[in-house]
Order: C-alpha cells, then structure tokens, then sequence
C-alpha cells in the first residue's frame, strides 16, 4: 500500500508539472519525456536535495519568482512570445542569485535549547 501512495504522489508531481513543461516548449515528445524523466526521477533528486536544503534557506524565495516569471509568460504568451533561450536564462538567473545569496547571508539562528 505505501508503494503504491508513494509511486501515486510520484505521478501528481509530474502531472503537476506539465504547465512549467508548456511554458518553455508546446512539442509533444518533449513534454511527455520530461514528465517520465519527473516520474522516474523526482524521489531521488528529493533525497539529495533533502540533506542540502538548510544551506539554501533563500531557494524558496527564488522559486516563487521563478513561478510568477512563468505564469506572467503562460498569460502574456498571445500578446508577446519570450524566446525559449531568455525564458530558460531567466530561470538559471533567478535560481543562481537565490543560490548565491544563500550562501552569501547566512540562515538566521533560532534561540538557543540552552538558554
């Protein structure tokens, strides 16, 4: 049974993703291998994420500008197409100033259990 919710949460992550595929290309194949590369590879990029993530505590802002970046192409995508090589340079941008400016600002410290 866990197998089973495991390999199903697998599957609503990829198909979750498939709004970010459009957003860069509208081919097919291309959309379709992307989503089985997401099925097959999604819970192994977690664990070697999962041990990292404290070290890139600004990662989350990054992604949530990468997400309006994204959903501002999908909705002005009839009035003005961005070419595929600035969107994907946008993309490596962002997440590369997150990147950088997590390791530059240390993560805040909580108080500590001794005092």
């Amino acid at each position: 049974m866990v197998l089973i919710l495991v390999e199903w949460t697998d599957l609503v992550f990829a198909v979750d993703s498939i709004p970010a595929v459009l957003a860069v290309t509208v081919d097919p194949f291309i959309v379709f291998t992307s989503n089985v590369m997401a099925i097959l590879g999604l819970r192994s990029l977690y664990f070697a994420l999962a041990g990292i993530m404290e070290r890139f505590h600004l990662l989350h802002y990054g992604l949530a500008a990468i997400l309006v970046f994204v959903g501002a192409k999908m909705l002005l995508a009839d009035l003005y197409k961005v070419p595929t090589v600035i969107a994907l340079g946008v993309v490596a941008g962002i997440l590369i100033v997150a990147v950088i400016a997590s390791l530059l600002r240390p993560p805040p410290r909580g108080p500590s259990r001794l005092e």
